[in-house]
Formats: C-alpha cells, sequence, structure tokens
C-alpha cells in the first residue's frame, strides 16, 4: 500500500527488525552497559519500564549478543505460561526431562545450573518478562530456587522484567528476601524528542528512505503524543504513512499526525 508510495523497501515500523538494528538511544545503550556489568558478575537484576518503552528490546539485543560458548541464554514472557509451565520449561531448556513434583523440579533444575557451569563453563542466562504479573508466592519461589550453596554461590544470571510497578512490589516486606539479592535495578525511560527524530530517521534508513519525509512539527506531535515511548512512535507513524498514502503526501506534516492518533486512539 504505502510502501511503494513512498518507496520503502520494508515496512519501516514492524516489531521484527534483526537485533542489531535496533535504534541504540542513550537509555538502549545505558541498559546494555548495565545488563554486561551483570553478566560478569552474575546474579539478580531488575529491569522495568513502561509498557511499549523497549524493554523486550533491550533484552532481546543483550541475548543476542552473548557469546554460546560460555552462556545459554532462555526467555520466558510469564503472560504466556503457569508456574508449574515455568519450571518445566525451565528444566528442559536446561536439557532435562522434567520431574513431577515441585520439590524434585527445584532440585533438579539447581543440579542442571550446576552442572551447566561448573563442568561445561557456560553460565545459564535466564530472562523472565513481564514478571509484575508474578504472584508473591512465585517471587517467593524464585528466591528460594536461585539459592545456591546457602546463598555463597551464583552460577547463573537471572533478568526478572516487568512494568514500574514491579519495583513496589519489591519493597513490600514478603518479598524482601528476593530484593535484597537484586545487585542491579535499570528503568527505560522513554525517548526524548530529539532521540524520536533519530529514531524515525533510523528505521526509515533501513527501509530506504534517504529524505525528511516526517516534517519537523509532525515530528514533535509524534513525541508528544507517543510519550516518547517506541512502540508507539511505531503505531503513530504507520498511521500516518496510511494517512499520508490516502492524501498523496509526499511529506507527513502535523495534521497527518493528529489524524493518525484519533485513528489509532492515542
Amino acid at each position: 500500500m504505502f510502501r511503494g508510495f513512498y518507496s520503502l523497501t520494508a515496512d519501516p515500523f514492524r516489531k521484527d527488525i534483526p537485533s542489531r538494528n535496533l535504534f541504540q538511544s542513550k537509555a538502549f545503550a545505558e541498559g546494555l552497559a548495565r545488563l554486561e556489568y551483570l553478566k560478569s558478575t552474575r546474579g539478580i537484576g531488575l529491569v522495568t519500564g513502561e509498557a511499549g518503552s523497549g524493554k523486550t528490546s533491550l533484552l532481546r539485543r543483550f541475548a543476542s549478543e552473548l557469546n554460546p560458548s560460555l552462556y545459554s541464554a532462555v526467555y520466558f514472557p510469564l503472560s504466556t505460561l503457569t508456574v508449574t509451565d515455568f519450571y518445566r520449561g525451565l528444566a528442559l531448556s536446561l536439557g532435562e526431562t522434567p520431574k513431577f513434583r515441585k520439590v524434585d523440579l527445584f532440585a533438579q533444575i539447581q543440579t542442571a545450573i550446576m552442572t551447566l557451569y561448573q563442568n561445561k563453563r557456560v553460565t545459564p542466562v535466564l530472562i523472565l518478562d513481564e514478571m509484575h504479573m508474578a504472584s508473591n508466592g512465585f517471587l517467593n519461589d524464585i528466591s528460594i530456587l536461585f539459592n545456591f550453596g546457602m546463598d555463597a554461590q551464583t552460577p547463573f544470571v537471572l533478568i526478572l522484567a516487568g512494568l514500574p510497578h514491579l519495583v513496589d512490589r519489591m519493597r513490600l516486606s514478603h518479598n524482601q528476601p528476593l530484593a535484597q539479592r537484586i545487585i542491579l535495578r535499570y528503568q527505560v525511560g522513554p525517548l526524548p524528542v530529539e532521540e524520536v527524530r533519530l529514531y524515525l530517521k533510523h528505521l526509515l534508513q533501513l527501509a530506504g528512505v534517504e529524505y525528511d519525509l516526517f516534517a519537523p512539527p509532525a515530528i514533535e506531535a509524534i513525541a508528544s503524543r507517543s510519550r516518547g515511548l517506541p512502540r508507539l512512535i511505531n503505531n503513530l507513524a504507520t498511521h500516518a504513512l496510511l494517512y499520508g498514502y490516502a492524501k498523496q503526501l509526499r511529506t507527513i506534516d502535523e495534521e497527518a499526525v493528529f489524524a493518525a492518533a484519533a485513528e489509532a486512539g492515542v
């Protein structure tokens, strides 16, 4: 549809952009640096951010750059799993045939992690997304499951990711056993206006566009209506291109963005 009109080689705002091509904002680069620190020290990290802020993209980029001979990365989004599914999936990802009883699963998972780390010199990197949905019981289980050698050993990297209120939940007294073991906390922030401009330019260049397709007032409108959240920027920009195509606009103006925002419900 609009791809031919704007001479695009691909949809610039699609979700499946290769991790190596993701836009590196200042927040994104800082997040990668923090995760690299966690990788080097091992232990538990907490990554939070608003919906659409780019948490999962950050984690995807981090995981894609891990040396597979030294690290074994596993990603679990909690929204698609029950707690039992998680334990069984974790055992499977570690090369085990899952046991049936929870106590046996715990022992099996811990043994598998220690075997990977001590015998194969491979550090498991476990990424648990959407942890704001986790029950307090599950958070307590995580604290128990990732306690090795009476907390004297850390043969893993565990990253808990979720919406900002996950931080508040960690302050509750019954979650302190887990909260006190978190050695890295990072919140992914929104893009400022200038980075929204660079973000749009970066993605459009990947799709073959070399001119300023979005006028400066349009970029400011996108930044304002999206609150700097990449997912909303993508939605607004796509709807604006559809509107621009329908109106035969060679440059997307502010009016196109406001029409797109109304259509997208932003």
